[in-house]
């Protein structure tokens, strides 16, 4: 029948989806040697390692030779269930399975119409064995797990849901069968499930050839909630309690030998504590920056002023630093220019040679010069007066000295 052939298929496609990943997985639990890590895993409690599951999917029939033939058509299958894990490799669930199917259409079997639509409610009991937990170790995070599983319960097949009931000598019937029970993990809580069973029943229950049996194959998808605690945890190994030998009179006694030199060593150590403490007293109270003078035995503040003016010299007609110059230059900002020290510039060229025009525009480019190398060096622009007084002022009595711009705190 074309139904049970699909349903047969899809139990084919999953034994040999089976093999592969049992094979892909199969280095998912193993030791540092490579070999499988089974066990033993501590008892889980009561309310560890449920779940609830829900599916949805198909059912056929499958009569015996001499059943009608009015059987066979696809129809709903779906399922409720609860079940346990007590330990990573065996569980036991219960639940309900329900189907409905209908007859083919053109045929009349005793006395039920074509096409007519009939139902049973099957309440179950499971015993399930993790293939892949048993065979490759335990894994909670494993992304497929492999549970064959056996079934028996009662099938109702009273007259509300089967017509074809109608002449039974009771309403309900035992069933039993086996299936395969798959699940893939989406994450700790949530598996989706596919879960393939063929159940066997009593066909007298169903048509009038009594002794035969009757075959329900069905397949449904759909999620498993885990609750409670997800995983098993693995017995530690319990460390041997090691009683010490009694120490001898000679042992006692050289422990305490040294327990006194290391008490001794430590007076000692506190008596240099305390000469260090006393030595280092007058530092105490010293600010870091502040300049100190020391006099028996004591430090005062004092203020430090800088020597300026500072003169900085140009070549004859020339504007620009020399190296000797810029390292004057660099050691008077690093002691004494920060961004709130105030300064006065003034700028000069000797009027022994060129115009005086000349010289004006001369000891104005100087006086740039030095204003550019402060403001670098981190003196704030708006900090700094400056004046370029060309060859009207000469202050010194030499040509060479009074190229120059002087520099001066304020």
């Amino acid at each position: 029948m074309k139904g049970i052939k699909i349903l047969m298929g899809a139990l084919a496609a999953a034994s040999l989806l089976s093999s592969v990943n049992v094979f892909a997985q199969e280095d998912a639990n193993r030791d540092e040697n490579g070999k499988v890590v089974r066990g033993a895993y501590e008892t889980n409690k009561a309310f560890d390692n449920i779940w609830i599951g829900v599916g949805a999917g198909i059912n056929s029939v499958a009569p015996g030779i001499r059943s009608p033939k009015a059987w066979g058509n696809i129809g709903l299958a779906t399922d409720i269930n609860v079940g346990k894990w007590f330990t990573p490799a065996v569980g036991l669930r219960a639940g309900w399975h329900g189907f409905w199917n209908n007859t083919k259409q053109g045929l009349n079997v005793q006395g039920v119409p074509a096409g007519s639509i009939f139902g049973f409610n099957y309440v179950h009991g499971d015993v399930m064995w993790n293939a892949t937990n048993s065979l490759f170790g335990y894994k909670e995070t494993r992304l497929w797990n492999l549970v064959p599983y056996a079934t028996m319960g009662v099938l109702d097949v009273s007259n509300r849901r089967n017509v074809f009931a109608k002449n039974a000598n009771n309403n309900l019937e035992y069933a039993a069968g086996a299936g395969l029970y798959n699940t893939f993990r989406l994450s700790n809580r949530v598996n989706i499930t596919l879960d393939l069973m063929a159940l066997v029943g009593k066909a007298a229950a169903y048509t009038n050839n009594a002794g035969r049996l009757i075959v329900f194959p069905s397949a449904t998808a759909g999620l498993a909630f885990n609750l409670g605690k997800t995983n098993f945890d693995r017995h530690t190994s319990i460390t041997p309690v090691v009683i010490p030998v009694p120490f001898t009179t000679e042992q006692y006694n050289a422990l305490a030998e040294k327990v006194a030199a290391l008490e001794k060593e430590n007076a000692q150590l506190k008596d240099k504590i305390a000469a260090l403490e006393k030595e280092l007293a007058p530092y105490k109270n010293l600010v870091n920056g502040q300049t100190y003078l020391f006099e028996n035995g004591k430090f005062t503040a004092v203020e430090v002023t800088n020597a300026t003016p500072l003169s900085v010299y140009f070549d004859l007609g020339s504007s620009k630093l020399s190296a000797r110059e810029k390292a004057h230059l660099e050691y008077f900002c690093e002691n004494a220019v920060d961004a709130d020290t105030k300064l006065a510039i003034n700028a000069y060229a000797d009027k022994q040679t060129g115009s005086a025009r000349g010289n004006q525009k001369l000891s104005e480019q100087r006086a740039k010069t030095v204003v550019d190398f402060l403001t670098k060096a981190g003196a704030k622009e708006s900090n700094i007066e400056c004046s370029a007084h060309g060859d009207t002022i000469n202050p010194f009595n030499t040509a060479a000295k009074n190229r120059v711009v002087t520099i001066e705190v304020k």
